[in-house]
């Protein structure tokens, strides 16, 4: 089986990921995973599929196809994951919004040779006020021979420049 990454966006309409479900199937392809989301009107995905080699050109013609249907579908070869080497930690922040936030934080990760595997941000109004709050998950995966102290410590004098509270919950080693 041959893996591929997708993005697709399009109008938000009801049974876009139905359509896009049933292009996958009838071309042999297997959905595997995938994280989708309404935004301003509009549906935007990325998802990994495995289909096997002889069905993979047919079934890149059909995703293709859905561009008649508003649905936009750009492809990635899936490579090979990266190794287990690291640990796995959980980035949770939440501090009051502003421009520049998620490219502080980010940075500060890149500094320390951390690769961000996931990421979900939105802002939300504060319970007794109203003001918009900015809150960022994360997963990480942080090399296996840093000091988790030192990240914290550095991402903690981070948040108290950008006011941001940030929690590190360590899971499992990888």
């Amino acid at each position: 089986m041959d893996h591929l990454v997708l993005t697709v966006i399009a109008a938000d309409q009801p049974g876009l990921v139905e359509r896009i479900a049933q292009c996958i199937a009838r071309h042999g392809g297997n959905w595997l995973d995938s994280r989708m989301a309404r935004m301003a009107g509009q549906f935007a995905g990325i998802l990994r599929i495995a289909v096997p080699a002889d069905r993979y050109d047919d079934l890149v013609q059909g995703l293709q196809g859905l561009e008649e249907q508003g649905i936009r579908v750009q492809f990635a070869g899936g490579g090979q994951e990266p190794g287990a080497a690291g640990r796995a930690i959980e980035l949770d922040l939440v501090g009051n919004d502003r421009p520049g936030i998620v490219r502080d934080i980010t940075r500060a990760l890149a500094e320390q040779g951390v690769n961000l595997e996931r990421l979900h941000t939105e802002v939300l109004p504060a319970p007794m006020s109203g003001e918009p709050l900015f809150h960022a998950q994360a997963s990480l995966a942080v090399p296996a021979g840093a000091s988790l102290e030192a990240l914290q410590a550095h991402l903690e004098s981070l948040a108290d420049e950008l006011m941001v509270e940030l929690r590190l919950n360590p899971e499992a080693p990888r």
